[in-house]
């Protein structure tokens, strides 16, 4: 795996503010917020994903605004376990567009991203304190890397192959070589790759792509297939797709999807700027139907098309799902559901005084959860935060 040269940002160019006061420590290991703030107003970073590391901190893969290219550049940051700022890297500019997942495997964190030339997939990888960061190309005809889910050892890639208009779901494991894949076409036209090259470009809509896989059971993908924004069950042997729940074109489709069981999925959805969410629902993975017929529970608190993240944790000894979304009022939404049944627990709001985005939420050692997103300071400058949650602070279990 080839090793590249990466910069390392100033420290003293971060201020870390935070609006807990309490100065006991166990206190501030259970609950925080942090706003990682830095006094150049042109920087403007923006986080993908997050994992609590060995040590209790905190990895983040970020993007990062690019001064000569139309694409998100790659930006790293490390936190300790109360979410003090410990160190960041601005990855070079020859790799480009990071995605979620960030993931750890065989004691190494892994994320995918692409060169900018050739657009060929790259997958990365680093410690958990950042001392190395390697990128290396993946095998086989993968472009404009998607999304990313860990399966065991290997890594479940979804990408858009441009030459020949096709959404790619492929095996990869830790040394970027593709075991498996199959291509699926998204119909013909350029009207209808438009939106895809805007979600690169960051143009346009930012669509909810994912890859994964149903426990030892189906891979699945949500994105374009057959004009349609579409989510596509596959045993990656045959041609056609074992399942199809589609959507309404780029109007309607899901949000959010995650297996529970081998036809039972927590997920939401979004229909022309409406939310509904789905936190028990069957799915038929070897048939074809459409996510309108769904239903669900309607959120016309969330701002349009919201986005959602879903957790499968244990919150006080109770198995939970939890959404995680960004609502008409600027905060940070938290859902808590009852995993076995669907049934609605609890809610609770993040955010004060400036907008706040949801990126990701996770499941921390002690029990609690933690939340990365953006605020904007004043408004307008976007920043990282980082919310740490004490499971006692969440009520209505």
């Amino acid at each position: 795996m080839t090793k590249y040269l990466f910069s390392l940002l100033l420290a003293g160019f971060l201020m870390v503010t935070s609006c807990v006061e309490e100065t006991n420590p166990e206190f501030d290991q259970k609950s925080f917020t942090k706003i990682y703030d830095n006094n150049l107003y042109t920087i403007d970073y923006f986080p993908i994903d997050m994992v609590q590391t060995e040590d209790g901190g905190y990895l983040i893969l970020g993007g990062r605004r690019l001064e000569d290219s139309n694409f998100t550049g790659i930006y790293l940051m490390k936190a300790d376990k109360d979410g003090n700022f410990v160190k960041d890297i601005e990855v070079d500019e020859s790799f480009v567009n990071p995605i979620a997942q960030l993931a750890f495997v065989n004691n190494n964190y892994y994320f995918f991203c692409m060169d900018p030339l050739t657009l060929q997939a790259q997958l990365g990888q680093t410690d958990a304190n950042m001392e190395n960061v390697n990128i290396s190309a993946t095998s086989g005809e993968l472009y404009y890397p998607s999304a990313m889910q860990v399966d065991g050892n290997n890594f479940v890639l979804l990408s858009y192959n441009h030459l020949t208009k096709q959404s790619v779901l492929a095996v990869v494991n830790t040394s970027g070589v593709s075991s498996q894949s199959k291509a699926f076409t998204i119909g013909a036209g350029d009207q209808v790759e438009e939106p895809i090259i805007n979600h690169f470009l960051r143009t346009g809509r930012q669509y909810p792509f994912e890859a994964g896989r149903i426990p030892g059971g189906l891979y699945y993908f949500n994105g374009f297939y057959n004009y349609t924004f579409s989510l596509v069950f596959t045993d990656l042997v045959q041609d056609d797709p074992r399942g199809v729940v589609q959507g309404i074109q780029d109007d309607g489709g899901f949000s959010a999807v995650k297996p529970l069981t081998a036809t039972k999925f927590a997920a939401a959805r979004f229909n022309f700027g409406d939310n509904y969410i789905l936190p028990n629902t069957i799915l038929n993975t070897t048939g074809t139907s459409s996510s309108v017929d769904l239903g669900g529970n309607t959120f016309p608190e969330l701002e349009q098309n919201a986005k959602v993240k879903i957790l499968r944790t244990v919150l006080k000894a109770k198995n939970v799902l939890v959404y995680g979304s960004n609502t008409r009022s600027k905060q940070i939404g938290l859902y808590f559901y009852d995993e076995a049944t669907g049934a609605f627990l609890s809610s609770k709001y993040l955010g004060f005084s400036n907008p706040f985005e949801i990126a990701q939420v996770i499941s921390t050692t002690d029990g609690g959860l933690a939340v990365c997103g953006t605020t904007y300071l004043a408004g307008r400058f976007p920043r990282i935060c980082i919310i740490k949650i004490d499971a006692a602070d969440i009520k209505g279990f």
